[in-house]
């Protein structure tokens, strides 16, 4: 999408795929990370992929709690695109690059050091405790670097420049697709690194994308132009940098650690049960991609529709997004659930039980997965509008109020086992896009849209 594009006029389906297609397949792309590692791991034994799938909830958990403020930096942005305010677009943006820096440095080291007790924390048994702090402490290596990215990539969202993003993960992937076998299993001289390996191509990769992304933001031609004289943290703006992105960092880290708390129940099932909830969880993640991008591009588009005053375009833009969401989703579910068992068997093919168990999983999730969309695209809409606790409270809500407690007496209080697990899923996924539809249609953040957008905007603080 062109830079100069205008998000405020024009068709809104058109505007709503030309915008969400990219960010879906970079997400896409993204996901590709894990599936790639799981695919290659799944060819040393179930323990190496269990290693790595009870390591990756504290993994996203880590990374969860600064990734809001890259959402922040999306907000803030797409709005000063719709009032077209470029100074404060280039303001903005650098502020946020420096202090996403900072917060990430700190997170490598805090994420290093507490890898042992961590691993130990979610019951990382002994035949996988060694190989999965392993893989987490050189995978925290890699977080200043996957920050830098993540948050080149959320402010050209802002800007509805959702391409170039795309283009730059493509080629990432495609290294890693060489990397992985690499340095997973060796070749010639260089030394295989096993479990480690996996992590090690991720951190090169991850670090050519941030280099690309600055030189990109620095050079200024992309639409945005960051600068080292404006990242010098003001306190005002900073300040409501944090009250848009702890909220956001709050949802996102409430819902890895509910996954955590969730391998802490599935680890008392022994590390096959790990590896075939950690196999459905990868599918999970690669489901909920378009989800995302839906959600995403929903931000934008109702972000920079707000900057421009245009609040009724925003509304028919939160109902056209969910429709859209809840009957695609419903779609990719049925197909998931078609093909569970071959899709369980690409990553795991000599292990009948764990195909059967993941299977099972990955079929009850499935027929949810437009409920999943809904929820998604509508926090899109309490995003856009600066209403990222509405977003926090409603994720908090359905992870922690429905699915744990439903997962915890599922499979402890009756006789479906490890598969009341499973069952806490769907459950949670109807609860939460009932609460999510039912406050979008109170109509309140549009009220307070209507109260905040001058104030906002007029601030020249973002």
């Amino acid at each position: 999408m062109s830079k100069k594009t205008d998000l405020s006029q024009g068709s809104l389906i058109r505007s709503l795929f030309t915008l969400a297609w990219p960010i879906i397949m970079a997400n896409i792309l993204q996901t590709a990370y894990q599936l790639i590692d799981t695919f290659w791991l799944g060819r040393l034994g179930a323990n190496a992929v269990a290693a790595v799938s009870i390591s990756f909830p504290i993994l996203f958990l880590v990374l969860s709690l600064g990734a809001g403020l890259t959402l922040a930096g999306t907000v803030i942005v797409s709005q000063f695109k719709g009032a077209e305010d470029a100074k404060m677009i280039d303001f903005a943006s650098s502020q946020t690059v420096f202090v996403v820096f900072l917060i990430s440095i700190f997170l490598a080291i805090v994420g290093y050091f507490s890898a042992s007790p961590l691993m130990s924390l979610v019951g990382a048994g002994p035949e996988i405790l060694e190989d999965s702090v392993t893989y987490f402490k050189v995978s925290s290596f890699g977080f200043v670097f996957l920050f830098l990215f993540f948050v080149f990539q959320s402010l050209m969202r802002g800007i509805g420049n959702v391409l170039l993003p795309m283009y730059i993960v493509f080629g990432t992937v495609l290294l890693n697709l060489v990397l992985d076998p690499l340095f997973i299993f060796g070749y010639g001289s260089i030394a295989g690194f096993g479990v480690a390996g996996a992590a090690i191509a991720s951190i090169v990769t991850q670090g050519l994308s941030a280099a690309a992304g600055l030189f990109i933001l620095f050079r200024g031609r992309e639409g945005i132009k960051i600068k080292l004289k404006n990242m010098r943290p003001q306190f005002t703006w900073v300040k409501r940098l944090f009250e848009l992105g702890i909220p956001a960092s709050l949802e996102q880290s409430s819902r890895a650690a509910a996954m955590t708390v969730m391998v802490m129940l599935v680890t008392s099932y022994g590390s096959e049960i790990v590896a075939a909830y950690g196999i459905g969880a990868r599918i999970l993640s690669l489901v909920i991609v378009p989800a995302l991008g839906m959600g995403i591009a929903t931000t934008t588009l109702i972000g920079q529709n707000i900057g421009a005053g245009q609040i009724k375009r925003a509304e028919k833009i939160g109902d056209l997004s969910a429709t859209v969401a809840f009957f695609g989703l419903t779609a990719v579910g049925l197909m998931l659930f078609l093909f569970a068992e071959t899709l369980t068997a690409f990553f795991v093919p000599n292990d009948p039980q764990v195909i059967k168990d993941g299977a099972r999983f990955i079929k009850i999730m499935s027929l949810s997965f437009g409920l999943l969309g809904v929820q998604q695209v509508l926090n899109g809409v309490f995003n856009g509008s600066r209403f990222t606790q509405a977003s926090m409270l409603i994720s908090i809500f359905s992870l922690w109020v429905v699915r744990f407690p439903v997962a915890f007496v599922l499979s402890h209080k009756t006789d479906l086992g490890f598969e009341g697990i499973w069952w806490a899923f769907p459950i949670s996924n109807l609860v939460a896009a009932l609460v999510a539809f039912s406050y979008y249609k109170t109509g309140y953040w549009k009220i307070r849209t209507f109260r905040n957008r001058k104030q906002w905007l007029e601030s020249g603080l973002g």
